[in-house]
């Protein structure tokens, strides 16, 4: 009989800086910790990160060259004992009921309904004071995945917070590895597609993350976000249409962000203008990002096969 309930699978890379304190909050959840075990999947990393992990008893490091988050993610849950997965991100710390509220809402109920898909959490911002970028991401939800999961035809919860039954992980081979990003999106269609489990939001179930502390590096992050949405529009393509057309609004858009961010304004308050900015370079990075990816022959090969 297995005794584990919940395996938490945390992909890290280059995380030295943030992985003691996301296994300290980990290790110090209410829920027993003979009933959950953590997997710490190091990606390659060139510094401490799984030297730290390892410095925690009681927790599994495994070790792979480079893959991305998908496939450390992937290597991860295939090596889980646990009934139920929960992923965390290395730049995340878990409030200490996240287990519980997660696990509460996915426990058996009495009207014979279908066991659960998974559930998901809240997830706020952690340390985002002196970063204008960290400040812009709390303002938007950047991580709001009660918003994403309200979205009336791709669903999704960000997987920073989020937990599914490992059976459907299995029976769906999991995260698609090609995917830069997105693999979320792109794993939660799939899911919804084979098992009839519903899906739950637990507000109770709180995260606290990292942003991006600086411009450059969130428009990294959201370049690398346009490539994803890029791949997710030519893996679901007979679901998701794009065209030259569709291109040339999504680019007025984007202009029509900028010329508003650049007109200021002094009737805004500082958090108005913050926003007006930071959609202006989101915008523009994830239009960056997608169309390098999107009309790029490399790719579409890839996703025709």
């Amino acid at each position: 009989m297995n005794d584990i309930d919940v395996s938490i699978v945390i992909p890290a890379y280059q995380a030295a800086a943030t992985i003691g304190a996301c296994i300290e909050g980990v290790r110090t959840q209410r829920y027993p910790q003979s009933r959950r075990e953590i997997i710490v999947v190091d990606d390659g990393s060139r510094d401490a990160t799984a030297e730290i992990a390892r410095s925690y008893a009681g927790v599994t490091v495994i070790s792979q060259p480079n893959a991305g988050a998908a496939a450390a993610r992937n290597r991860g849950w295939r090596e889980a004992k646990g009934t139920w997965v929960a992923f965390l991100d290395s730049d995340c710390v878990p409030s200490r009921n996240w287990l519980t509220a997660l696990l509460d809402a996915v426990s058996p109920k009495p009207d014979g309904a279908p066991p659960l898909l998974g559930a998901a959490g809240k997830t706020l911002g952690l340390d985002s004071a002196g970063s204008e970028a960290a400040q812009f991401a709390d303002l938007i939800g950047s991580l709001d995945a009660e918003r994403y999961l309200s979205h009336p035809r791709w669903p999704f919860a960000p997987s920073c917070n989020l937990m599914y039954r490992r059976a459907a992980l299995a029976a769906c081979e999991g995260f698609d590895e090609r995917f830069v990003t997105y693999e979320a999106c792109d794993l939660h269609t799939r899911l919804r597609e084979t098992d009839p489990g519903a899906f739950a939001y637990v507000a109770r179930a709180v995260v606290w993350h990292r942003h991006r502390s600086s411009w450059q590096a969130y428009w990294k992050q959201q370049v690398a976000y346009g490539v994803g949405y890029a791949q997710f529009t030519r893996r679901h393509g007979s679901d998701v249409r794009w065209s030259l057309n569709a291109e040339m609004r999504a680019w007025c858009d984007t202009a029509a962000l900028g010329v508003r961010a650049a007109l200021g304004g002094t009737h805004r308050t500082p958090n108005e203008r913050l926003v007006h900015r930071g959609q202006f370079v989101k915008s523009l990075a994830q239009r960056v990002g997608f169309d390098s990816a999107y009309w790029s022959k490399v790719e579409r090969n890839r996703w025709s096969v």
